[in-house]
């Protein structure tokens, strides 16, 4: 029931042409590395695309902690104003803190996606050496 196995053959090496098909072509050498930025150069598509994510994330976390922080510190001078007959600190409480949150989650994914699709788009442009 057992059958031999055939002994194996190496693989081909790139440019060698094996059982009939055409010689492939050698791989590209990879990229070479860039030296940091000088002052005076341009940034490189991937430090600048960094550069705004972390800064629109830094912003969106200090909007979600002002958000959470002022509700609770300024509840008592918001509890003189009301909407919808609520008081105001009570509906940044219940509902418009966790809107805002929700909001920063909306624009997080859309200006992330904008932003990805950019520095995409700007690294298939970028020559390669």
């Amino acid at each position: 029931m057992d059958k031999p196995v055939p002994p194996l053959t190496p693989l081909a090496e790139a440019g060698e042409a094996h059982a009939g098909q055409p010689i492939a072509a050698k791989p590209a050498s990879p990229p070479a590395v860039t030296p940091p930025v000088a002052a005076g150069q341009t940034l490189l598509p991937r430090d600048a695309h960094w550069r705004r994510v972390h800064r629109m994330t830094i912003l969106l976390l200090l909007l979600w902690l002002l958000t959470g922080f002022c509700a609770a510190f300024f509840a008592r001078e918001l509890a003189g104003l009301s909407v919808f007959g609520w008081p105001l600190s009570f509906y940044l409480a219940a509902q418009g803190a966790s809107l805002v949150y929700l909001g920063i989650i909306v624009f997080y994914a859309w200006r992330m996606r904008k932003l990805d699709r950019a520095a995409a788009q700007a690294t298939a442009l970028e020559p390669h050496a």
